[in-house]
This record gives structure tokens, sequence and C-alpha cells, in this order.
């Protein structure tokens, strides 16, 4: 009879203990941070880095951004939209409008708004991210650079150039996934990764390439590789605070052809500009009325770099999604 009281005792106390533990686990857990949902966070978006999501099919996105690139001398006021419209649900395609003018303290400003180079945008999801697994969502992208901006016979006004002269494209993979913070708060991540080729330009006169008035010849700009990298951490459902961090490397550009004055023997030009390295941050605050609009303040620092000048550039975009 002993060994039976003993042994439900034992029993008794180790059922108790269970108990105890399972009580003590449910007060820790009760205790811990709640993972907040993907529904709870809203976006807007960081300054620089590109979406791996597609849009749904038939729904539109529309983020038009203003913005002032200062450099020594030069205030070169722009804005730039993009416009999306999902085909597919796999598939994204659009347009990025650009417009600018520039004020110079060194010479005449621009005789008024023009239009940049235009840029047409294709993306197709590759991948998407789940909850639970390491996989982000992985994008391929590409852009088509349209030379719709001026960029030769400049005259007197060579602040009226705004584009380059030649079709560019661009190929890259851009990239998106979810962590979650200790506190329960969402970090959101991106990379993008992209290279650029660039075609062929016709030069003739003063050009944004530093050609003069008596320049016939072409210009090519360098291919150009470019990464950056996005952190997007949800504070509150409708306040994020947002970082980018760039990298980009620009090859060779070459100008040739000849100075031709009248009456005289033309003289061949061959002119290289060296390549160039820029490292840049863009730390940014964004604010959404909803889950489908949200306002986006920021400022991209170029730090400088070989062959490059430290620029500013404060920006304010406006993101609507139907």
């Amino acid at each position: 009879m002993g060994h039976i009281m003993k042994g439900r005792a034992k029993r008794g106390f180790l059922g108790g203990l269970a108990c105890l533990l399972a009580s003590a686990a449910m007060a820790q857990d009760a205790g811990a941070p709640i993972r907040q949902s993907r529904d709870d966070a809203w976006w807007t978006g960081p300054m620089l880095a590109n979406g791996a999501e597609t849009l749904p099919q038939g729904h539109m996105l529309i983020e038009p951004y203003i913005y002032d690139v200062m450099t020594p001398g030069v205030d070169a006021f722009g804005s730039r939209a993009y416009v999306l419209y999902g085909l597919t649900d796999r598939i994204t395609v659009g347009a990025i409008p650009i417009i600018g003018y520039n004020r110079v303290s060194n010479g005449p400003n621009s005789s008024g708004v023009g239009l940049g180079d235009q840029i047409l945008q294709f993306q197709y999801r590759l991948i998407r991210f789940h909850e639970g697994s390491w996989v982000p969502t992985v994008s391929l992208m590409v852009q088509e650079a349209v030379p719709t901006g001026r960029y030769d016979r400049l005259g007197r006004r060579p602040a009226n150039g705004m584009g380059g002269g030649a079709y560019a494209t661009t190929v890259g993979l851009n990239m998106q996934s979810f962590f979650w913070m200790p506190n329960g708060r969402i970090l959101r991540a991106r990379l993008n990764a992209t290279t650029t080729f660039a075609g062929r330009a016709d030069v003739e006169g003063i050009s944004t390439y530093g050609t003069g008035q008596d320049f016939r010849g072409h210009a090519r700009g360098g291919d150009n590789f470019y990464v950056g990298a996005a952190l997007e951490y949800s504070l509150t459902t409708r306040w994020v605070l947002a970082l980018d961090l760039t990298y980009s490397h620009n090859g060779n550009t070459w100008v040739k052809g000849f100075n031709v004055v009248p009456g005289m023997e033309p003289v061949r030009v061959s002119n290289r500009f060296g390549r160039s390295d820029a490292v840049g941050y863009a730390p940014a605050i964004e604010y959404n009325w909803s889950p489908n609009i949200g306002v986006l303040l920021g400022v991209r620092v170029i730090a400088g770099g070989n062959n490059t000048k430290r620029s500013v550039t404060p920006a304010i975009a406006l993101n609507y999604v139907r």
C-alpha cells in the first residue's frame, strides 16, 4: 500500500510540475511581443530601391517624385513619375516620364521646363516570398531609355541639356524579403543589381558631353553597374523609417569627331572621360494614409568618389495604388 501511495504521490507531483511548467510557458508567451501581421504594415517604398513584387492583373501604381539635385553651382530640379500597370499577376509594364529644369550660378538657366530621356519598364516576377521561407521575391527587370531630352546644339544655353541622345538598355534583378524584429515589428529589405548598356549618340555643337560649338562627331556613354540595398522599418501601421545604400560604377565615356571651322582644316577630337565610382545613401520617412496611398520625404546624398562630385538631393514622392 505504501508503494502504491508513493507512486500516486510521485505521479501527482510530476503532473503538478507539468501543469506548472505549462502555465509558466503560457505566461511567457503572453508576455512576448506580438508578431506584426503583414496586413498591419503599410508601405510607400524607400526613396531609391525598386520593388520586386509585380502588380496584380489590372491594377495600377502611380508614384511621382519631385526633387532637386544640388551640386556646386547647379540646382537640377526634376520630376519623374512611375506609372506602372499589372499586365498579368507576374508581369508589370509601364513608363517613367521625366522632366527637368536647371538653374546655374555661372550662366543662363534653362529656357524652360524640358523633357529628359523617358524610360520604358518591363518586370517579370520569378519567385514570390512566403512567410516561413528564406527565399525572397525575385524579379527580372528591363528598362529602355528613349532619347527624348535635348543634348546637343545647345548654343548659349548649355543648361537646356537634359538627355544623352542615345538609347540605353538596363537589365537587372530586384529582390525583396521580410524579417521580424525581436519586438515583433517588420523589417522589409530590398536589393537591386543592374547593368546598363549605353548606345552611341551623334553630336553637333555644344552638348551635355562637353563639346564645343564647332564639334561634329559622336559620343558614347560608359556602361554602368549599380547595386542598391534598402531597409524599411514599420514603426507603426502608418509610419515607416527607410534607408537606401547605393554603389554605382560608370565606364569610360568616349567623344570622337572633328572641330569644323569654315575656311580651316578640320581638327580631330578624341576625348575619353575616365571611369567613375559613387557611393550614396538616402534616409527617408514614409507616412501612409491607407494601404493604397502614402507619401515619402527623404534626401539622397552622393558622398563623392572617383571622378564624382558630391551632391545632395531632397525629394518628396506620393505613392498611389489602385
